[in-house]
Formats: C-alpha cells, structure tokens, sequence
C-alpha cells in the first residue's frame, strides 16, 4: 500500500511540478504535447501508474472544430495522466455526442467549442448527459465569451491544458457513483 502511495504520489508531484511551471511560462501546443508524451513515458515505466487506481473513462469530441488541435493536447494530457480516452472525432452533431455518452457511459466528455452561438448544442449535450458523465468544456467560444459557461451551465471550463491537468488532479471518478 505505502509502495503504491508512493507511486501516485510521484505522478502528482511531477504534474504539480509542470503546473508550477507553466504557471510563469504557459508552453505552447508543442510544448503541451511534448509534456504530455514525457509524463506518458514516466508512467509507462515499470512500477508506473495513472492518477487512480480504476482510472476513468473520456469521451472527447467537437462540435464545431474541423481540426481539433485543443481535443489533441486534451487528449494526450489526458492518456498521460491515465485516462482511458476514446475520441469521437471532429464535427459531431450533439444528438450523436449524447448518443455515444449513452452507449459507453464515460466518466467524463472532452468537448471543444469554438462558435459563439453553439448555447443549443452545448445546453442540450449537457442537459441530456448520463449522470454519471461529467461534461468537461473549453475552446473558443468560452474563451472570448466570459458568459458562455455560465448561459450553457458548463460544469467546469478547461480554459488551457494547464487548466485541464489540475481538473484531473482533483478529479475523483468515485464522486459520481
């Protein structure tokens, strides 16, 4: 037990230890992959681990995002931590999002939205959601809209990877069972 205490305990150091860092200097989207493939490679290692012992599930995709640059570097943050990610894909209609949530019940939904009358499609995601999925949003359209989360009552906003790894730092799976 105190072996594996040990463990978690380096990978949270380790990310808090890149949080205090891209605190005063914010990395840049390779900067983000490249921290993500690091920590990836620390918990691959022998006697490494992921952030919990039943790590979660995420489902990620976009509405409105034909490239889904934000979705990578959620994405990898997200398998490096220990995350068991599973992307829809870019352009998703939100009946198809909802659909896929209620298909394979994941703890969390990675969701990017970068147009600014997307409320609908974010509200009905959010609003039909299994309730064991918590909806973890972030792009433009909360970015330069300080009224976007608040209008959809997004649960939490990543408003940068940094943002996201923290989230996942406190995240706790078991609080929704």
């Amino acid at each position: 037990m105190i072996a594996d205490r040990i463990k978690e305990n380096t990978m949270r150091t380790t990310i808090e230890a890149l949080l205090v860092q891209w605190h005063r200097h914010p990395p840049t989207r390779q900067g983000y992959l490249e921290a993500a493939d690091r920590l990836g490679a620390c918990r691959r290692q022998p006697g490494g681990r992921s952030l919990w012992s039943r790590p979660p599930r995420m489902l990620t995709a976009t509405l409105d995002d034909g490239w889904g640059h934000g979705l990578e570097i959620i994405q990898a943050l997200a398998e490096a931590a220990g995350v068991r990610v599973e992307p829809l894909g870019v352009l998703q209609k939100p009946d198809a999002v909802v659909a896929a949530c209620w298909r394979e019940i994941p703890d969390l939904l990675g969701l990017t939205v970068l147009q600014f009358d997307s409320d609908d499609a974010v509200r009905h995601i959010r609003d039909h959601l299994p309730p064991a999925t918590t909806l973890v949003a972030g792009g433009a359209a909360y970015h330069y809209d300080a009224d976007f989360a608040k209008r959809t009552r997004t649960p939490f906003v990543a408003p940068s990877g940094a943002a996201f790894l923290r989230f996942l730092l406190n995240y706790d799976p078991s609080d929704k069972l």
